[in-house]
């Protein structure tokens, strides 16, 4: 009996660590959550609000200017802010107690002021890219500065007119980023020290507010992000350009990940661009197009994929819709809501417009069909900052204020 007691007080701490600190480093650590698709896994959520909308559960104001979204690892929230020209980096617990607040360099200041790139959270260290194209690695118990790289100044990167705008990605040891440039368009460097991996000439132009989604499960790695007036994919492990297909719109603004579900890849872009949905072939070492929808043209806020159909806002083609995945027929387009942000969990569907309200939408091929709203009173600027779901709380960031929901 004292053996097994003796056994036991050694192994459930192991356990218990094990398991925390799984979830410091794999639970919503990252930008539209696990898989970059826009859908949290959390279950029992409300399928209604109150009327006036759900309970507030804390706010915070004071982040100043910015536009980046929550990460949330080991039951901290990280976010950025502005200060004059700092970037700064927030720490609160899940309560909105504010734990820690460190500068961690400059930040863009030219228009549209304050960070764009969400947190990563990997492996027991913070991530951030800010727009003036420097990626800062600190070390998540300490925030001490770990590493950092100029990636515009190094690798011949050239900024863009609103500044760098990419949530990196890191898979494995390795962190992608996409300085630009005509000779390193996209690089690969070691997530521990910063050094250089891999680069890759791509098709040579400049970045386009994209960040990039990674797809596995084939005999090559895929890295899949899209450039000025391209989507182009690379070979995750070795930087090879594999295949890229034209993909103009109005103007070199591509900000929305390409989303990934069984062998086919959606990517939507605003200014009149639309939305496609390519088919990966060759073991994904190419890729042909299945299909074109010229309404859906959403800008920055997004698309969730439910069933066999894909819902975003549009841009030029204001308005919200649903688009059958299969065959790129549009099924509705509604006014009900401005355009906006999107994302889903547990069978349900959040949207964060650019005039303020959000909305619990349920999701319907055969109509927009809104069940709860309420607006956002609290907070500056645009209403562009990506919804976060976790541990049944709703999460929305609006310039200098940080709200906490609950909705469930």
């Amino acid at each position: 009996m004292k053996k097994c007691l003796y056994i036991i007080g050694i192994v459930l701490p192991i356990m218990l660590l094990s398991c925390q600190q799984k979830e410091t480093i794999q639970k919503n650590t990252q930008w539209r959550g696990e898989n970059r698709d826009g859908v949290y896994n959390e279950t029992g959520l409300l399928k209604e609000w109150p009327s006036g909308g759900p309970e507030l559960l804390w706010s915070f104001e004071g982040l100043g200017d910015g536009y980046t979204s929550v990460a949330i690892a080991g039951k901290k929230l990280y976010v950025t802010g502005l200060e004059e020209d700092n970037l700064i980096l927030f720490v609160f617990d899940l309560n909105g107690t504010l734990l820690n607040k460190k500068t961690v360099g400059k930040e863009w200041v030219v228009n549209f002021n304050g960070p764009r790139g969400t947190v990563n959270v990997n492996d027991g260290k913070l991530y951030i890219f800010n727009s003036l194209g420097t990626l800062f690695c600190l070390d998540e118990a300490t925030l001490a500065h770990v590493w950092s790289r100029d990636v515009i100044e190094e690798f011949g990167g050239r900024n863009i007119r609103y500044g760098m705008t990419e949530n990196v990605l890191i898979v494995g040891d390795k962190i992608f980023i996409t300085p630009g440039g005509e000779e390193h368009n996209l690089v690969a460097l070691d997530k521990n020290t910063g050094s250089l991996l891999w680069t890759s000439q791509g098709v040579g132009t400049r970045s386009a507010y994209c960040s990039p989604q990674f797809v596995g499960g084939y005999s090559i790695p895929l890295l899949v992000t899209c450039t000025q007036q391209e989507i182009v994919a690379f070979n995750a492990d070795t930087g090879e350009m594999l295949w890229t297909h034209p993909q103009p719109s109005g103007n070199t603004i591509h900000p929305n990940t390409p989303l990934y579900e069984n062998g086919m890849i959606f990517s939507i872009t605003g200014y009149g661009g639309g939305a496609w949905l390519y088919r990966l072939t060759n073991g994904g070492r190419s890729a042909e197009l299945v299909w074109k929808n010229d309404e859906m043209d959403n800008q920055m806020g997004g698309v969730v994929k439910i069933g066999d159909y894909v819902y975003a806002s549009g841009h030029r083609n204001r308005g919200w819709y649903c688009v059958d995945w299969r065959t790129g027929e549009t099924m509705y387009k509604s006014d009900e809501l401005a355009n906006g942000t999107i994302i889903a969990a547990d069978g349900m569907m959040y949207i964060y417009s650019d005039r303020g309200e959000v909305a619990l939408v349920r999701p319907n091929p055969e109509k927009f069909e809104v069940v709860s709203r309420f607006n956002v009173t609290l907070g500056t600027n645009q209403h562009w900052a990506h919804l976060v779901i976790y541990d049944g709380a709703l999460f929305v960031r609006h310039g200098d204020a940080l709200m906490a929901y609950k909705i469930k």
